[in-house]
This record gives C-alpha cells, sequence and structure tokens, in this order.
C-alpha cells in the first residue's frame, strides 16, 4: 500500500495520474495548502523542501520518496510499467521527464505567479514566463510531429507533463497553432486513468471561485 500526501495541483495530479495507470493501490491523504499542512513537523520529515507530492511505500518498509519526478520514476520502477528497460528507450523518457521537471513545470509556476497571484503586474515578468512556456510547448509540438507520445510510447513524461500543459489558460499561455500538442493534449486527457487521477484529491469544481483560489495561492507565496 501507498500513502499519496497530495493538493489538487499539477504536480499532485502528476502522482495521482501515475498511480491510476499502474493500478497500484494507494491511499489519499489531502494536504491543505492554505492552512500550511505541507509545513507542519511531520510532513517534513517525509519532505524536507516542504511541498506536495509525496508518497510512503509500506511495500518498501515505509519508504519516504518526495519530487514529482523522482515519485514518477519509483512508481514506474515498482510496477514495472511506463518506464522502458532498454537503456537508450529508457533514456528518452528520462530526458522528457526532466525535460518537464526543469523546464515546462518552472516556467509555467513563474508565469502563474506573475500572470495571476502577484498584486503587482510586473509586464516584463508575465511576459518572460509566458514567451518561455510557449516556446517549452513549441519544443513539444516539434516532438509530437514525429511521435504519439513524448517518449515515442505512453510514459511517465507524458504523466508528467500533460498536467501542466493542460492548465495553459491559467497561465495566460496560447496553444493556437499547435496542432500536434492539441492532439496530444486530447488523446491522453481522454484515457480514463487521467481523468481519474485529476479527480484527486477531490473532483474538480466546474465553477470554482477564482478569487478565493488566488487569495489562497498568495497566502502560498507570502
Amino acid at each position: 500500500m501507498i500513502d499519496l500526501y497530495t493538493a489538487a495541483t499539477p504536480n499532485g495530479w502528476k502522482a495521482s495520474i501515475a498511480l491510476e495507470e499502474m493500478a497500484l493501490p494507494y491511499r489519499v491523504i489531502p494536504v491543505d495548502l492554505v492552512a500550511g499542512e505541507q509545513k507542519k513537523p511531520e510532513f517534513l520529515a517525509l519532505n524536507p523542501n516542504g511541498r506536495i507530492p509525496a508518497i510512503v511505500d509500506h511495500d518498501a518498509g515505509g519508504f519516504a520518496v518526495f519530487e514529482s519526478g523522482a515519485i514518477l520514476a519509483w512508481l514506474a520502477e515498482k510496477s514495472g510499467r511506463f518506464l522502458p528497460v532498454e537503456a537508450r528507450a529508457r533514456s528518452v523518457v528520462l530526458q522528457w521527464l526532466f525535460f518537464q521537471v526543469g523546464g515546462v513545470g518552472p516556467m509555467q509556476g513563474q508565469a502563474n505567479v506573475f500572470y495571476r497571484y502577484a498584486e503587482e503586474k510586473i509586464p516584463f515578468a508575465i511576459e518572460r514566463y509566458q514567451r518561455e512556456s510557449r516556446r517549452l510547448f513549441e519544443v513539444c509540438d516539434r516532438r509530437l510531429a514525429e511521435a504519439e507520445f513524448l517518449a515515442g510510447e505512453y510514459s511517465i513524461a507524458d504523466m508528467a507533463t500533460w498536467p501542466w500543459v493542460v492548465t495553459h489558460e491559467w497561465s495566460g499561455v496560447s496553444i493556437d497553432g499547435l496542432d500536434n500538442l492539441q492532439r496530444w493534449l486530447a488523446a491522453v486527457g481522454n484515457r480514463p486513468a487521467v481523468k481519474r487521477g485529476m479527480d484527486i484529491p477531490t473532483p474538480m469544481d466546474p465553477k470554482p471561485d477564482f478569487e478565493q483560489y488566488v487569495d489562497g495561492a498568495r497566502q502560498l507565496l507570502a
């Protein structure tokens, strides 16, 4: 059994999508970010960086794993799925996984901060991170012109990248003209396990209170 400590964010959805795709038994432990539960000592014992997601694998003696990319790799190794054994195919998956962890997530995250959450709107910062996010989307689009999925076959690289790219409107980043990326977004989003994973820890509210959400995000940035 795996304990999943998570919240409804793109990084959280990575882990829940992977667990659903791999059909691994798990228990959801929601973390209230606005209340600061991720900063409490008991959570910091699992993830010293105070971020979600984190997992505890009780089949491995209560082994804790933090950092979403590391979690996906651990789960893929555990299940024997979505991360090839053959060296070059494995490297391709890891290259695209690290591309998301080091590029797409951080750039979109900063776009969110300056475009949505910062009370002072700084045009240079907004444009810089939106432009860089769009550039990374274009990299994905070119790759997806030659392959069905980022690493060729569906893999943890797609599970890591999709939850971020699908939120592009919140980041203020257009995907107009990126036909291959749009095809991939639809294909991954139609997978039953992805749909289930996106409802963790709670189903998405079709009409969320955006002002309340932004206020909560601002508290996290304080």
